[in-house]
C-alpha cells in the first residue's frame, strides 16, 4: 500500500518558496505532458525513483499534487491542467534564450543601423551598399553619420553601430575592426588647370597652392601623412587653406586653382569630372577599417551588415584595380 504523500499543501500555498528551483521547470513539462512517471523518466533518461523525488519537489513547490492516481495510472489535477500550456511555453523561451541566436530573417528584419563614416564613403560605396540592403533587407534603414573626429564614443554608447575609418593609438582597446580596403593619396585639380594633362614633379606640387584637409583647426599637432612624406625631405606645401573633409577639398578644386589631395578608392566618385594625378613623392598608403563595439560581435543582424559593408567595399575595391 502507496504511503500518502506528507504535504500540506495549504501550508504551501500560504507561504510560498521565496526562492524557487526554475531547474524543476524543465521536469515539471515533460511530467505534464506525459502524465505518467515512468514515461517521463525515460524521456529525460532519469530512474523512477529520481522522477519520483522530483514529483515530490514539485508538488511541495506549486503547493498542488498535480498528479493523482486514479486506477492503476495518473490524472492531472486542474492546477496542473492550468500549467501545462504556460509552462510548456516558458521552457521553450528559456532554451531559445540559452542557445545561439539563429540567422535573421532578412524579409522580416525591421532596424535602423547607424553607420559613422568619413565624407566621400556615402557618397562612394552608398549607392551599392544601398541598393543590396534593400534586396536582401528592405525593411532595414542605414542613417549614415559624418565622422568630423576619431572620438569612438558613440560604439561604445550604444548610438553607433559601425565606424569606418584609420585605426589610430586613440581607438579604444576594446573594439573590434576588419580591414575594409587599401588606399593610397592623389591629387586633384580642375580640368584646365596648369598641371592637368602633364606630369606633375616634385618642385611643381611643392610651389603650388594647396587646399589641406584636416579633422581639427589645429590637427591636432599632427601632420597628415603627406606632410610627413614632405619633411622627410625638407619640404612643405604650400597650404592656402584648410577645411575639415575631403569632400569640401575637392569643391574647392574643382572651382579654383588649389590643389587638393586625397585618397584615391575612398573619393572615386566625388572625383568625376575632374582631373587626377599621381604624387610626385613616396606617400605612406592608409588602410580603411570597419569598427564595431563587442557587444554587437555575436548580434546576427549586425553580422549580416558587417559581411554585407565588406563585401560591397571589396568589390568596389576590385573594380577601381581593374580600371587604375
Amino acid at each position: 500500500m502507496r504511503r500518502p504523500i506528507p504535504l500540506c499543501y495549504r501550508c504551501r500555498m500560504s507561504h510560498p518558496d521565496p526562492h524557487p528551483d526554475f531547474n524543476l521547470l524543465p521536469t515539471l513539462d515533460v511530467l505534464l505532458a506525459e502524465g505518467s512517471v515512468a514515461r517521463a523518466a525515460r524521456r529525460l533518461g532519469l530512474s523512477a525513483s529520481a522522477m519520483s523525488r522530483a514529483l515530490a519537489r514539485l508538488r511541495e513547490a506549486t503547493g498542488d499534487p498535480l498528479l493523482v492516481r486514479a486506477g492503476r495510472g495518473l490524472v492531472p489535477t486542474p492546477r496542473a491542467l492550468a500549467l501545462r500550456e504556460p509552462v510548456a511555453r516558458l521552457v521553450q523561451e528559456a532554451q531559445a534564450v540559452l542557445r545561439p541566436e539563429q540567422a535573421p530573417d532578412l524579409g522580416r528584419l525591421e532596424r535602423t543601423f547607424v553607420l559613422r563614416t568619413s565624407d566621400g564613403f556615402a557618397e562612394n560605396a552608398g549607392p551599392a551598399l544601398l541598393a543590396r540592403v534593400k534586396r536582401e533587407a528592405p525593411g532595414v534603414r542605414l542613417h549614415f553619420l559624418l565622422k568630423a573626429d576619431k572620438d569612438s564614443s558613440g560604439l561604445r554608447d550604444g548610438t553607433v553601430d559601425l565606424e569606418t575609418g584609420v585605426v589610430s593609438g586613440s581607438m579604444g582597446p576594446e573594439l573590434r575592426a576588419q580591414a575594409l580596403f587599401r588606399d593610397r593619396f592623389v591629387g586633384v585639380v580642375r580640368r584646365g588647370h596648369p598641371l592637368a594633362g602633364r606630369q606633375v614633379g616634385l618642385d611643381d606640387y611643392v610651389a603650388a597652392q594647396h587646399v589641406a584637409v584636416y579633422r581639427r583647426s589645429t590637427n591636432g599637432g599632427k601632420a597628415s601623412h603627406v606632410d610627413a612624406a614632405l619633411e622627410a625631405l625638407g619640404l612643405a606645401r604650400n597650404i592656402a587653406t584648410i577645411v575639415a573633409g575631403f569632400s569640401t577639398a575637392l569643391a574647392l578644386a574643382r572651382a579654383t586653382d588649389l590643389v587638393a589631395t586625397v585618397p584615391e578608392r575612398h573619393t572615386s566618385a566625388l572625383r568625376e569630372g575632374i582631373h587626377s594625378f599621381d604624387l610626385p613623392l613616396a606617400v605612406a598608403p592608409i588602410t580603411v577599417s570597419l569598427l564595431w563595439h563587442p557587444r554587437a560581435q555575436a548580434d546576427p543582424a549586425h553580422r549580416w551588415l558587417r559581411a554585407v559593408v565588406l563585401e560591397v567595399c571589396g568589390d568596389h575595391a576590385a573594380g577601381m584595380s581593374s580600371s587604375a
